[in-house]
């Protein structure tokens, strides 16, 4: 039977993620890094991870707050902020996002909720040139499969440590490395808008999505034996087409093929200059 609990070695991942960001961080030349804090689990633990990789002093936290957002998120940041010593810019964005939501006063709260995403990632790789580092990704694997993100908004970065673990495993890691426990605890929610929860929009929990796609992705079963030890045959739908509907966002946009080494296809690595 497989162990659908997810549980993980959390010292062992500790030790990859954080050898993984010094790696990537460091073989381009730079030791420093940003990370979007908004207050949530996924961003504080992609921050905590940065620290341990390449120290304190090396890491800048981003509050990037709308003036709709929860005073939580904002006192939740902080909170990861004072118990790790790092450096930390707050920098609204409703002055930036206001304009184009004015040009369209039907505007939907989807399109509202894309635009501020893409707003952001503009500030933190604007602040990655000032501060020198790299942007971290706070993308977690559940998220990436389901395609809940905004393309090139939130799921954007230079490198991504947390995006193989689910979020039930984010949670594990989380706990293990003393993450504060409000924001271990709260609902998670893109803090889009007032009410906004991730779990409301999408539906279902995490805890048994995160079930259906351990199987289907890891475990490779298809999506009629997945029903057949007991996941409800709606529920396996929705999930499965949302994964193929969502390809594109997990690739690099198709190159069309002309030339016998084609960027993405035959040009993969930059082995060919002994790097």
């Amino acid at each position: 039977m497989v162990d659908l609990t997810l549980s993980i070695n959390t010292d062992l991942a500790r030790e990859i993620l954080t050898g993984f960001i010094k790696s990537e961080v460091t073989r381009i030349g730079v030791s420093h890094a940003v990370v979007g804090l908004s207050g949530g689990l996924d961003s504080a633990l992609s921050c905590v991870l940065a620290v341990e990789a390449l120290g304190a002093e090396n890491v800048l936290a981003v509050r990037m707050p709308y003036k709709a957002s929860s005073k939580d998120s904002l006192d939740h940041a902080q909170l990861l902020i004072d118990q790790l010593g790092i450096q930390s810019k707050t920098i609204e964005i409703t002055d930036m996002v206001e304009p184009l939501f004015k040009l369209h006063p039907d505007i939907s709260k989807m399109r509202m909720g894309n635009i501020m995403a893409r707003e952001r990632m503009i500030v933190l790789f604007d602040q990655s040139e000032v501060f020198k580092g790299l942007v971290i990704g706070t993308s977690n694997k559940t998220e990436i499969l389901l395609g809940y993100s905004t393309h090139y908004g939130d799921s954007a970065s230079a490198m991504n440590p947390i995006g193989d673990l689910y979020k039930t495993q984010i949670r594990q890691l989380s706990r293990a490395l003393n993450i504060p426990a409000p924001i271990i605890d709260k609902p998670p929610s893109a803090d889009l808008w007032e009410g906004q929860t991730d779990e409301g929009e999408l539906g279902f929990t995490y805890e048994e999505v995160d079930k259906l796609l351990y199987l289907l992705v890891d475990q490779r079963y298809s999506p009629q034996e997945a029903m057949e030890i007991g996941f409800d045959e709606k529920f396996v739908n929705s999930v499965t087409a949302r994964i193929r509907r969502n390809q594109f966002k997990r690739m690099q946009p198709p190159i069309a093929k002309i030339s016998n080494r084609t960027i993405g296809y035959d040009f993969l690595y930059l082995r060919d200059w002994g790097t």
